[in-house]
């Protein structure tokens, strides 16, 4: 099940790309991250409320860490999108997602480096693979 949701997330990252690009015309990327962000939070609210995600939640729910590392996840999200909306605005979106994609590079590090995950041959010659794809692609 976790492939099919991978794939969707995939599928619908790119609509971003496309809806992003095609709204940035006239808009300040900034503006337009907040008030993306604002009906995301919305839509999350209304997804989380329709299946009852709320029942038994109390914020003692969460430990200080918890809420640490969703604050830092939070924060970066934010980050990714304002950066992501600045380049949209400036260059061919094929290009700025193929370089935006290069997370899954940092992903595969950070994760051998902080998750204890396994850094394989395979892994790192996928790195590179993707690396060299995104280099061709933005050129």
């Amino acid at each position: 099940m976790w492939l099919l949701y991978a794939f969707l997330s995939a599928l619908t990252a790119s609509l971003v790309a496309i809806f992003g690009k095609l709204g940035l015309k006239g808009i300040d990327p900034t503006l337009a991250t907040t008030i993306r962000s604002i009906i995301m939070a919305g839509f999350l609210v209304l997804t989380s409320l329709f299946l009852k995600k709320f029942n038994g939640f109390s914020f003692d729910s969460f430990s200080s860490r918890d809420w640490t590392l969703i604050i830092l996840s939070g924060i970066a999200g934010a980050l990714s999108w304002l950066f992501y909306f600045f380049a949209l605005r400036s260059a061919d979106a094929s290009k700025v997602v193929a370089v935006d994609r290069m997370s899954i590079v940092f992903v595969v590090l950070l994760a051998a480096i902080f998750l204890g995950e396994t850094l394989g041959w395979k892994s790192v010659l996928g790195a590179l693979l993707m690396v060299a794809g995104a280099i061709m692609i933005s050129l």
